[in-house]
């Protein structure tokens, strides 16, 4: 296994699924990291330090000697192509390429607009309508598990980036007042997620 010189620098929120979601892939490539706590409630995010490596004041944010890169999707990328010589993770196959593609934009489109913002609305008090977020979230959760029900990953036979990129989220759903109870397979799925080797949990929020 491919190794970095020194130890990955990772910036970011333990309860941000964006930044679980590398984290989780840190330790299951088994590379190390340290981990760097951004202060978000403090705007330590928009702090001209943080904005220098990421100016959309976003979390997480990876230094990998001098490579610095933001956006969690494109960190996973990242990871995937450098540190995964087998590429188990992210396949060269143009087409399994694509169809991981496409889950990517289903985390940052779907996944953030209704289980994660539902959750960030009731456990961030953010001003916006969580019964519409909830609705997205309904709909995306339909679409997961019919994907699932057939499936035992979204892409391929084995865990890709693509299920790491929809782990989160979905696991803590329910903080967000969106329940899992009518989704076994997606249940099923999270089960499976979690028993990889070197699997790395999400802090359960505790308000």
């Amino acid at each position: 296994m491919t190794q970095p010189a020194q130890p990955i620098r990772l910036h970011g929120f333990q309860l941000s699924g964006h930044s679980h979601r590398v984290e989780l892939f840190l330790n299951l490539l088994g590379l190390p990291y340290q981990f760097i706590a951004v202060n978000l409630a403090g705007g330590e995010h928009l702090q001209p330090e943080f904005l220098s490596l990421n100016p959309f004041g976003q979390v997480p944010v990876i230094e990998d000697g001098a490579v610095v890169l933001a956006d969690s999707n494109a960190i996973l990328v990242y990871l995937a192509q450098v540190y995964d010589p087998a590429r188990r993770w992210l396949p060269t196959d143009p087409l399994r390429q694509a169809q991981i593609q496409r889950w990517l934009s289903v985390a940052a489109g779907d996944l953030a607009f209704g289980p994660a913002l539902a959750r960030i609305i009731r456990l961030f008090k953010r001003p916006a309508d969580i019964v519409q977020a909830q609705a997205v979230a309904h709909r995306l959760l339909q679409r997961l598990e019919a994907q699932l029900g057939a499936n035992e990953w979204l892409v391929g036979d084995t865990a890709s980036i693509a299920d790491l990129a929809l782990y989160s989220y979905t696991a803590r759903a329910p903080e967000g007042d969106v329940t899992l109870d009518d989704f076994p397979a997606i249940r099923t799925w999270l089960n499976r997620v979690e028993a990889l080797p070197r699997f790395h949990p999400m802090p359960r929020a505790t308000s």
